[in-house]
């Protein structure tokens, strides 16, 4: 079975200037070729629906592939480590030529007359997972000391006292009270 992120671009490349619009929906990682991050890293699914839409244009030298991709990813919360889920969704503007020339260091290769999309896909995704993502933006966190999730409940813990400093707790200025605050 042929990967729907192959595109046959032998008709695009003789009639400059064409395009070819790419719409289609696949596995972001058919083949597995990555394997699965870290349980704390934010990752793809291998089997994950990626939405790939693309205008392939022609130019001489090469192809055009704008357009968007888009691909459910999951990890966990920075401040609590609850399970997150959201979802990438990336405007591309990319080159694919036959053969890389001065300056074609970032472009994608065409071989065989086909652009393979997937290298595209890939590092699109990839590049646009956040790297510590928020259950939410109000999210409180676990409390340091007792370890609940501030979230769903409260605690009275405070911090504890460094015995190193604790001399200075006793000292008190002459003049000032002790809830009065003076800005040196």
């Amino acid at each position: 079975m042929a990967s729907p992120y192959l595109v046959p671009v032998a008709q695009l490349l003789r009639d400059i200037p064409s395009t070819y619009e790419c719409d289609f929906s696949a596995p972001f990682d058919e083949e597995h070729e990555f394997p699965p991050r870290g349980i704390a890293e934010t990752d793809v699914a291998p089997d994950a629906p990626v939405k790939v839409h693309i205008v392939l244009q022609s130019y001489s030298g090469g192809l055009r592939a704008k357009g968007t991709v888009e691909a459910p990813w999951h990890g966990v919360c920075r401040r609590c480590s609850n399970p997150v889920l959201g979802v990438s969704k990336v405007s591309v503007d990319e080159r694919f030529v036959d053969t890389r020339g001065p300056g074609d260091d970032d472009a994608y290769l065409i071989e065989d007359d086909f652009a393979d999309l997937a290298p595209l896909v890939h590092d699109a995704i990839f590049l646009d997972l956040p790297l510590a993502p928020l259950c939410r933006e109000d999210c409180q966190g676990l409390c340091p000391y007792c370890g609940i999730d501030r979230n769903e409940a409260t605690c009275d813990c405070q911090a504890p006292i460094d015995s190193r400093w604790a001399t200075l707790d006793g000292l008190r200025f002459m003049g000032v009270e002790p809830d009065e605050s003076k800005e040196v």
